[in-house]
C-alpha cells in the first residue's frame, strides 16, 4: 500500500480510482481501502472479475507481441494505461526490439508518479497525464509529437478505457480522433466490457448488474454490444479471430476459462489499417 504522506496532494484517497481498482484485480499494492471495497463488491456480483483483469493483461501482452514481432511495429501509444505492473507494453515490445518506443497515457496522477519513477532510466518510454475524453490533447501533447512519428505505423491501445466513457462523452468520436492520424500498417487494439444480449442471456443479466454496481461506485462503466464495440475500430480490418471473448484471442487452449458467466462479458480485438 502506498504511503499517503509521500503522495501528491491531487491524489484523493477517499474516492475510488479506476486505475487503482484494476491494480487490485492484478494483485498490485498501489491501492487504498476505498478501491478494495469497490473491487470486492464487484467480486460479489462477478466472482470471476479478478480473473477477468488478468485475462485483459494477458490479452495486452499477446496483441503487443503480435504487433511488434509479427507486424514490425516499433512505436506504441497506450491510452488509459493504468498503474505499472508486470508485462507492460514497453516490456513486451522491447523484448522484440529494445529501441521500441512507448507512450503511456492516463488521467490518474498516481499513474504519472509511479510510472515516471519506474521508467526514470528508460529513454524509450514516456508517461503523460491526459484524459481520453480529450483525445486531441493527447495527439497535440509535445512529448507525444516528439516521441511518436505518425509517418510510420503506430500500435494504438485502448484497453479497458472506452467502457469507462459514457455514451454522451462520445466514445466513438474519441476512438475516431485517435485513429485519424494513423498511417497504413498501424493497429488499434481494444478491450471492452460486453453485454452479449440474447446470445448469452445469463451473461447479459450479469453484465447489467455489474454495470449498475460500477456506476454507483465509480461513476462509469458501460457493457456495450459486440456491434457497438466493433464500431470503434472504424474502417480498420480486424485481425483473426476478430472481436471475441478475451481468452479466445490467440491464447493457448489451456488458457481458456469458460466456467464463469463473465466469459462472455469482456471482449477484445485487434485491427489493422490496410
Amino acid at each position: 500500500m502506498p504511503d499517503r504522506g509521500q503522495l501528491p496532494a491531487e491524489i484523493d484517497t477517499t474516492k475510488p480510482s479506476i486505475a487503482r481498482v484494476y491494480d487490485w484485480f492484478l494483485g498490485g499494492k498501489d491501492n487504498f481501502a476505498v478501491d478494495r471495497q469497490v473491487a470486492e463488491a464487484a467480486m460479489k456480483v462477478s466472482p470471476g472479475a479478478q480473473e477477468a483483469g488478468k485475462q485483459n493483461r494477458a490479452f495486452l501482452q499477446r496483441v503487443v507481441h503480435h504487433m511488434a514481432a509479427e507486424a514490425g511495429v516499433r512505436q506504441f501509444i497506450d491510452i488509459g494505461s493504468g498503474l505499472p505492473t508486470q508485462g507492460n507494453v514497453h516490456q513486451v515490445a522491447q523484448e522484440v526490439d529494445p529501441a521500441a518506443r512507448v507512450v503511456y497515457v492516463d488521467n490518474d496522477p498516481m499513474v504519472l508518479v509511479h510510472g515516471r519513477a519506474l521508467l526514470a532510466t528508460d529513454g524509450s518510454t514516456k508517461v503523460i497525464q491526459a484524459d481520453a475524453r480529450d483525445p486531441r490533447s493527447i495527439l497535440e501533447n509535445d512529448q507525444v509529437k516528439d516521441f511518436i512519428d505518425f509517418g510510420e505505423p503506430v500500435g494504438l491501445l485502448m484497453l479497458s478505457i472506452l467502457h469507462h466513457l459514457h455514451d454522451q462523452e462520445d466514445p466513438a468520436g474519441v476512438a475516431a480522433t485517435l485513429r485519424a492520424p494513423l498511417v497504413s500498417g498501424s493497429f488499434v487494439a481494444i478491450s471492452h466490457f460486453c453485454n452479449p444480449g440474447e446470445a448469452h442471456p445469463a451473461s447479459s443479466q450479469q453484465a447489467a448488474t455489474a454495470e449498475k454496481l460500477f456506476n454507483e461506485n465509480l461513476g462509469t462503466g458501460r457493457w456495450r454490444t459486440p456491434d457497438e464495440i466493433t464500431g470503434y475500430f472504424g474502417d480498420f480490418e480486424l485481425v483473426e479471430p476478430g472481436l471475441v471473448p478475451l481468452p479466445e484471442w490467440r491464447a493457448e487452449p489451456s488458457f481458456f476459462v469458460k466456467n464463469t458467466l463473465l466469459y462472455h462479458t469482456y471482449y477484445g480485438g485487434l485491427a489493422r489499417k490496410s
